[in-house]
């Protein structure tokens, strides 16, 4: 078997290659320049294949790059912390994953799997399953949508499996620091107050080295359609942060402002398999 893998240095996909080193499985990697050095040397990559912008190439530099690929996992994606969600990048994004599609049907891919995210979903007060209503509300998850539906349709009717993984609240190994739980962590560590405001939201998250190892799972399975890369569990940011403090036995550091709520910021988002 043969996988060919985008955003193997990223945040989740570092932890999807982890999951597929763990196999026989013979791995391909497209990367940009110079961020090769952050993946481990392993026997199971047997090629790595570099490109500035993977989402410029043409439908014939892919179909020359899955050339004896079985499986492709589509993982990369622009995203700038604090910007991705607005960002005109996520249109481009979209454009270069349906031209990397296209030439997974000219090379005879057999099985497509993409990465969606929890924020495609119409907000609701019971757990979100892969039949609730979606409902994008900003343009990274209004892209994300365009291309479940383009490559639910493009990919299956070209005789290819394909599966979408969407997404929930990721924590962990190589996260931004510009994020929750790093910014935490980095605070209580030095005896800093770490301020919260949006603190009553309720969510589901999620180990990323979990969500690496589900969805290396979805790919090697025969699972078809969407997946929800959740833990099905609810936790308020507060009971998050509290449990984060405790470890530091540093509670008296979290301070929780008051402010207006939000209405873009659902107060639910959970999901279940």
């Amino acid at each position: 078997m043969k996988i060919l893998l985008t955003g193997a240095t990223g945040f989740i996909g570092r932890q999807v290659l982890n999951a597929l080193q763990k196999k026989n499985i013979e791995l391909v990697l497209i990367v940009r320049p110079g961020s090769e050095k952050k993946i481990q040397s392993n026997t199971s990559i047997s090629k790595i294949i570099f490109s500035d912008d993977i989402f410029s190439e043409s439908i014939q530099w892919w179909e020359k790059a899955f050339q004896n690929i079985e499986i492709v996992i589509h993982i990369a994606w622009h995203l700038e912390s604090g910007k991705y969600l607005h960002s005109d990048h996520n249109i481009h994004c979209y454009k270069g994953s349906v031209k990397m599609a296209k030439g997974s049907i000219n090379s005879k891919v057999k099985r497509f799997i993409s990465i969606g995210t929890c924020l495609e979903y119409k907000a609701s007060s019971s757990a979100l399953t892969i039949n609730s209503p979606l409902n994008p509300l900003n343009p990274y998850a209004l892209a994300k949508v365009k291309l479940y539906k383009k490559l639910n349709t493009l990919l299956p009717e070209n005789n290819i499996e394909f599966a979408w993984c969407r997404v929930f609240y990721l924590y962990g190994e190589h996260e931004d620091d510009k994020r929750l739980v790093p910014y935490l962590r980095s605070q209580l560590k030095i005896g800093k107050v770490a301020k919260l405001s949006s603190w009553k939201l309720i969510r589901d998250y999620m180990d990323v080295s979990e969500a690496g190892n589900a969805i290396a799972a979805v790919a090697l399975s025969k699972v078809k359609g969407v997946v929800n890369i959740c833990s099905e569990k609810p936790i308020s940011i507060r009971e998050l942060a509290e449990n984060i403090a405790n470890e530091y036995g540093r509670k008296d550091l979290l301070i929780f402002e008051s402010r207006e709520e939000n209405k873009l910021e659902p107060p639910y988002i959970v999901g279940k398999r």
